[in-house]
Parts: structure tokens; sequence; C-alpha cells
């Protein structure tokens, strides 16, 4: 008992002496509780919005490995080796140039102009990096703080993935003909200048977004994740090096078209499935924020649109090539993905599903059409490129009229009209110049023989390298 009365009174001295402690403390106030909530939102919303950066990057990076099968099976086996190297390279050279000024065209000091500024080897980390400092001092911080919401170095591979996937486009349509080296030194230039000034025309705050372009044309030009920025960017400067390059030799001989075909189907397919895979990250994190519930839905909805897209781009393909020619063509069904990929990445968020799955069918049918078109012009592109990136990114630019109505038609065309000039121009006078001075095509006797021995020393298929 005298133990049990023990325990009672000190269970009493406590509960007399907690609430005189409680009441010795400073209660929380309310700014204190909405600073706190505040700065947890702003940490979450940093943390969410970096990491659709990241998650987006690193898919888009996969799509690297897509043009590279996708390549591979699409040439002969006696090129494959050289598709493979120079898939690897344009994506090392990418990531160096856009470091090395690429970052800074696009999205320093544009300002409504033309071409944003060269500061070279910046890091565009700096600010950020004091406010990581200030996170880990423990200081409360006000929303500014946070600057963009997210990492820079996150933003800034996210962009550079998408340098990279500007020059994929070109390496598949010059296949099989032309030097390594003409071919390192366009993309270089490519990634370094090109690419970087062109998205700096809407991305980074340029003309396209002017106020003075809004008076002219009705609304800004736009382009939710490249369809024009991207790949009709790609789109004309490969069509520029066949062109100026040249067809390959027997493919068209008499006014006939002399069909050649791929090595592997089989890796091609895989290609596209890699592709198609990679395009959510293109598309999706393209929404640039997931710190909201609006914002997490709206990626939901890019990546179904997406997805639907492609879906009926392969379908359009297969009943279009077996109306047309009597057998379902598998190239042009893996091109008829792809083209509907292309054509929804200029506005995949506004679209419902079915005008998305009508948008998808069109891009493919417009970059089936185009094939033979390529063809009677005696423009020879070996992996269809041409039509799927440049016809269908077109396409696909000036339909956002239809799926956003603030957005007007002039405006698509005239931003589809400029970059269409300037790449075109830019990209002719490079392949023209390296032409009539360091040549930009292999001899008759390598192109022959194979890229894979005259250029690397390295085979594919060593027991089939004469095929």
């Amino acid at each position: 008992m005298r133990k049990f009365a023990k325990i009672l009174s000190g269970a009493a001295a406590i509960a007399v002496l907690v609430p005189s402690i409680a009441l010795a403390q400073d209660a929380p106030t309310l700014e204190g509780l909405a600073a706190t909530v505040e700065a947890s939102t702003i940490n979450s919303a940093f943390v969410f919005n970096t990491l659709l950066f990241l998650i987006g990057g690193f898919l888009v990076m996969w799509m690297a490995a897509g043009f590279a099968m996708l390549e591979a099976g699409f040439v002969r086996t006696k090129n494959v080796s050289m598709q493979c190297l120079k898939n690897i390279t344009l994506y090392s050279v990418a990531g160096l140039m856009f470091w090395w000024i690429g970052y800074d065209l696009m999205y320093t000091g544009v300002d409504g102009g033309f071409i944003g500024s060269i500061g070279a080897l910046t890091n565009p980390a700096g600010e950020e990096i004091s406010f990581f400092g200030r996170l880990l001092g423990g200081y409360v911080y006000a929303p500014e703080d946070a600057g963009t919401g997210y990492s820079s170095y996150s933003d800034w591979f996210f962009q550079m993935v998408f340098c990279a996937t500007t020059a994929s486009i070109v390496s598949g349509t010059v296949a099989e003909r032309i030097k390594f080296w003409p071919f390192f030194i366009f993309v270089l230039l490519l990634t370094g200048l090109i690419y970087p000034i062109i998205g700096s025309w809407e991305w980074g705050g340029g003309f396209l977004n002017a106020d003075k372009y809004i008076t002219m044309f009705g609304s800004e030009f736009s382009d939710f994740a490249g369809s024009t920025l991207v790949h009709s960017t790609g789109g004309w400067a490969a069509l520029m090096g066949a062109i100026i390059l040249g067809a390959r030799k027997g493919k068209y001989v008499d006014g006939k078209v002399n069909p050649i075909p791929g090595s592997n189907m089989t890796l091609a397919t895989l290609g596209v499935f890699i592709l198609w895979l990679g395009w959510f990250g293109f598309n999706g994190a393209s929404q640039l924020a997931m710190g909201t519930i609006n914002d997490a839905d709206s990626i939901a909805k890019v990546f179904v649109n997406t997805n639907m897209a492609a879906a009926a781009g392969v379908i359009a393909a297969v009943v279009y090539t077996q109306l047309r020619y009597g057998k379902i063509d598998l190239t042009l069904a893996l091109n008829g993905a792809l083209a509907g990929l292309v054509a929804i990445t200029a506005g995949p968020l506004d679209p419902s599903v079915p005008a998305a799955l009508l948008i998808g069918a069109i891009g493919s049918l417009l970059a089936c059409l185009t094939v033979p078109l390529l063809d009677k012009l005696k423009i020879d592109d070996v992996v269809g490129a041409i039509p799927v990136h440049l016809v269908a990114g077109i396409f696909g630019t000036l339909v956002v009229c239809l799926t956003t109505p603030e957005i007007t038609f002039m405006a698509q065309l005239m931003g589809v009209l400029a970059v269409a000039v300037f790449v075109s121009l830019v990209s002719a006078i490079i392949w023209f110049a390296m032409k009539l001075t360091i040549g930009i095509r292999v001899s008759e006797e390598d192109e022959y023989i194979g890229l894979d021995q005259t250029e690397i020393g390295v085979p594919a298929y060593p027991e089939f390298v004469n095929s």
C-alpha cells in the first residue's frame, strides 16, 4: 500500500509540474506555424520538380540508345558499327557543347531577342548552391529564396538531353556514306550553336514570345516539348545534309528506286520501343513542375496522350500500307509510331484523347506519304528521319492552334518558317563548306566495302561484312 501511495503521489506531482512547464515555454505563434508549413511546401515542391527533371532527363537520355538501335537495324551489316559510334559520340559532344556554350546561348540574356550570351565555362547552379547553404544552415526562407523551384543541375541535364536528341535525328538520314569527322564537326556546330539559338527563341524567352511578335500574329508561338524546336530543327539539318551529300550508290538507277533493306528489323523494333518509352520523359517532364496536384495530373494526361498518339500512328501506318501496297511494311509501322509521337509533342496537354489519336494518325500518314515523295526527288533518307521528324513535326506544331484556342495559326506558321529558314540556311552553309574543303563523303570503294572496315576497323558482323 505504501508503494502504491508513493506512486500516486509521484504521479500527482508530475501532473502538477507538466502544465507549469508548458506554461513557462513560449507557445507557437500562427506566424511561426505558417512559416514552417510554407517552408515545408517549398521544400517538397523543390524536391518533386527536381525529381521530375532528373527522371525525365534519364528517360530522354535513354532515347539515345533507341536511336542507336533503330539506325543499327535500318543500315546494312557493313555499317552498323559506324552508326553505333556516331550515336555515342554525338551524345557526348552534345553534353560538352551544351555545357560549354549552349546553355548560356539558350537561356542567358535572351530577353525577347534572337540569341543569348556566350559565357563559356559558367556554372549554372551558382545561385542554387547558396540556396542549399541556407537550407543546411537551418534558416527559414521565403518562397523567393527557392529561386526557380528546382535544382539548376537538373534543369541543365534535362535541357542537354534534348540537345542530343536533335543531333540523333541527323545521324540516321546521312548514314552509310558520310565520313565520321565531317559529321563530328557538324554535330559540334549543331549542338553548340544552331539548336541553342533556336531553343532560345521560345524556351529562352526569345522573339517568338516577345510582345511585338504577339501583337503581329495574335499570340505567342507555342511548342510544348519540341515538335519544331527539336524535331524540325534536326529534320531541316538532316534534309540539307542529305541533299548536299547525295544518295547512296545504287539507290536511284535509271529513274528507278532500288530499296536497300536494313540489316536487323529486331534491333529497329527494339529501338522504337526504347524511343517510345523515352518519349514519356520527353513530353511528360516538359510540364516543368510536379510540385502540385494540378501539375501531377497534367503530367499524367501528357503520358496518356503521348502513348495514344503513338499507338494511333502505328495502326494508321499498318492500315495504309496494307491498302496501298497489299502488304504491311514494318519499317513504316515503326516510323508511324515515331511520327505519332513527334506530332503530339508540340501540344500533348490540351487535346482530348480522341484528338490525340487523330493527331498521331495524321502525323503517321503524312510521314508515310512523304517517303515516296523523297524518292521522287532522289533524296536518300536511310531511316526516314525527314518524314518522321520534319514533316510530322511541322504538322504537330501547326495543329496546336486547333487544340489550344488562344494560339493562332499565324503565330505557329511564322515560328515554323523562322526555324526552317535559319536552320536550313546555316546547315547548308556548313555542309557545303565542308564538302568544298575537307570533303564529307567517303569514296565509292569505301562505301562498297562498308564504313565499319574503312572508317573505324571494327565490323559489327564480321561474318557478313560484304553484305
